[in-house]
C-alpha cells in the first residue's frame, strides 16, 4: 500500500517536470502569468514533498517497531487458511474430545468398569471391597465431510466416527495400557432442502435424549441398564423438515431402515441371527418439535425375528415361539429454563433386546423403562447433575426366556459435579446401581466414584 502511494508521488513529479518544460517553449510568454504558474507549481510541489517525507517517516517507524498481534488471533488465522487437503471437492472437519477418568469401585460391573459400568455383576466383595483404575476409552475422533453441490440441487457429504472401546490389546500385563479403536460410526449423505438421505451406520430413531455426564460418554449413564435404549446398525435413513426454519416450533421427521440383528442362533459376525432370516429388517420412526429452549420427541420401532434361523440353524428350537415380533415406544425430550435443565426419556418394549431394551435381555420379554436428569449452572463454569433410571422388565417372562439368573430389575442412580472452562471441563460423579435377581428378586449394589477431565476439540 506505501510503496503505491510513492509510486503516485513520483508520477507527478515527473508530470511537474514535463509541464514546466512545455511553459519554457511556449511562443511569446506573458511574464506575469509565468510567475503566477511558477509560485503555484512550487506549493504543489512543497505539499507533495511533505507527503513524501511524512510516508518515509511512516515507513520507518513500521520497520523499527513490528505490530503487536494477539498469539490467538494468528492462531486463528493460519487454522483457517490451512484446511486439511482432501481427494476431492469437500471441507473436513475434524472434531471429538480426549477424556480421562479415575474410578474406584466395590463391585465388578457390565459391560465393563470404569467409564462403561452399568449394573453390578458377579459375586457380592465383601472383603477389599474397593479397587480403582484409570480410562481413557471414551476419547473420542469424528471426522464430518462437506461434499461439493451438483447441478441437480443436491450436496453430499459424510461422518465417521471412532472411539477406543474396541478392547485391548492381548490379555498380559500392559495390555490395559493399549485400548484398540472402534468403529462407531460411518455414513454417507445426500441432502436437499430440508432432506437428508443417509445411507451407512448411525444411530437408529430410538436413541434420543443423553445425559449429561463426564465420565459415562460412550456407554451413557442408564445405557441398556436403566431406562435407556437404541443402538447404531447400517442401513438407510431419512431426515424430512417439516416446516420453515422461521417457524416457532421446528418439526422434523426421521424414518429409517436397518440390518436385522438378534443374540442367535447362527454366527453373529456373519449375519445369520433370527434377526436377519429373509428379508426381515428393523424399521423406526420418529417425530421431532423443537423450540428455543425445549424439545420433545416420540419414536416407534418394530423388527420381525425367525428363531428357526438361517437355514434352520436353530433347531430344535429351545423357546416357547419359533417366531418373535419386536416392538417399541418411546417419548423423551428436555427444558431448559436460564440456569435450569430438565430432560429424559419415558419407553416400552417387547422382545426388542438387540436394542438394548430389557436391562439387554433376549427374549419375548416386555419391560418398561425411563430416566430422568436435572441440571443446574451455578455462575458461568460450575453445575450440578442427579440422574434417576430404571428398566423393570416382566419377571415371568424373564423366568421364562433367561431362566433363574435373570434380572428382574435395576436401577441407577447418580450425581455429578462439573467445572467447565468452555473446551476444557472437570467433573467429580458418584453412581450407585442396585439389580435384582431371580424369581426372589436377590439385591446386589455396586457403587462408583469417579473423577473425569474432558478437552473437546
Amino acid at each position: 500500500m506505501l510503496r503505491g502511494r510513492v509510486v503516485v508521488v513520483v508520477a507527478m513529479l515527473a508530470a511537474l517536470a514535463v509541464g514546466t518544460t512545455g511553459w519554457a517553449q511556449a511562443d511569446d510568454p506573458d511574464v506575469e502569468e509565468l510567475l503566477k504558474k511558477l509560485q503555484q507549481l512550487e506549493e504543489q510541489n512543497q505539499g507533495l514533498q511533505a507527503e513524501i517525507d511524512a510516508l518515509k517517516t511512516a515507513v520507518s517507524d513500521m520497520q523499527a517497531k513490528p505490530a503487536q498481534v494477539d498469539p490467538e488471533v494468528v492462531k486463528q488465522a493460519v487454522a483457517e487458511a490451512a484446511p486439511v487437503k482432501t481427494g476431492g471437492k469437500e471441507w473436513l472437519t475434524v472434531k471429538g474430545f480426549i477424556s480421562a477418568t479415575w474410578w474406584a469401585q466395590d463391585q465388578q460391573f457390565a459391560f465393563g468398569n470404569g467409564q462403561n459400568a452399568q449394573w453390578p455383576v458377579g459375586a457380592e466383595h465383601t472383603d477389599n471391597e474397593w479397587f480403582n483404575g484409570g480410562d481413557v476409552r471414551n476419547t473420542r475422533l469424528t471426522l464430518g465431510f462437506n461434499g461439493p453441490t451438483f447441478d441437480n440441487g443436491w450436496s453430499a457429504g459424510g461422518g465417521l466416527e471412532l472411539d477406543f472401546f474396541g478392547g485391548f490389546n492381548g490379555t498380559g500385563a500392559f495390555s490395559q495400557q493399549q485400548t484398540t479403536p472402534r468403529m462407531r460410526l460411518a455414513y454417507a449423505d445426500l441432502k436437499k432442502g430440508g432432506t437428508t438421505i443417509r445411507i451407512g451406520q448411525f444411530w437408529t430413531p430410538l436413541f434420543g435424549e443423553v445425559p449429561a455426564s463426564l465420565s459415562h460418554v460412550a456407554f451413557p449413564l442408564g445405557y441398556g441398564s436403566a431406562g435407556m435404549v437404541g443402538w447404531r446398525f447400517p442401513g438407510v435413513f431419512w431426515y424430512q423438515k417439516l416446516t420453515g426454519p422461521d417457524a416457532a416450533i421446528q418439526t422434523q421427521l426421521d424414518v429409517a431402515v436397518f440390518e436385522g440383528s438378534w443374540n442367535g442362533p447362527g454366527d453373529l459376525l456373519a449375519n445369520r441371527s433370527a434377526g436377519n432370516v429373509d428379508f426381515n429388517a428393523q424399521v423406526e420412526a420418529k417425530i421431532n418439535f423443537s423450540g428455543k429452549n425445549w424439545k420433545l420427541y416420540g419414536a416407534a420401532h418394530w423388527d420381525e425375528k425367525d428363531l428357526n434361523g438361517v437355514n434352520n440353524e436353530g433347531q430344535p428350537v429351545l423357546f416357547p415361539k419359533d417366531s418373535l415380533t419386536g416392538t417399541a415406544f418411546e417419548v423423551g425430550g428436555s427444558l431448559k429454563l436460564g440456569s435450569f435443565l430438565v430432560h429424559g426419556n419415558l419407553y416400552t418394549s417387547k422382545a426388542a433386546g438387540q436394542q438394548f431394551a430389557a436391562i439387554t435381555q433376549f427374549g419375548d420379554i416386555s419391560d418398561v423403562g425411563g430416566w430422568l436428569q436435572v441440571g443446574f449452572n451455578l455462575g458461568d463454569h460450575w453445575g450440578i447433575y442427579g440422574f434417576y433410571g430404571m428398566a423393570d422388565p416382566d419377571n415371568d417372562d424373564v423366568l421364562e426366556w433367561v431362566g433363574a439368573n435373570g434380572r428382574m430389575k435395576n436401577e441407577m442412580t447418580a450425581f455429578m459435579l462439573q467445572y467447565s472452562l468452555g473446551q476444557y471441563s472437570l467433573g467429580l460423579e458418584y453412581l450407585t446401581d442396585s439389580v435384582y435377581m431371580g424369581a426372589d428378586e436377590n439385591k446386589l449394589t455396586g457403587n462408583q466414584l469417579a473423577f473425569s477431565a474432558m478437552y473437546k476439540f
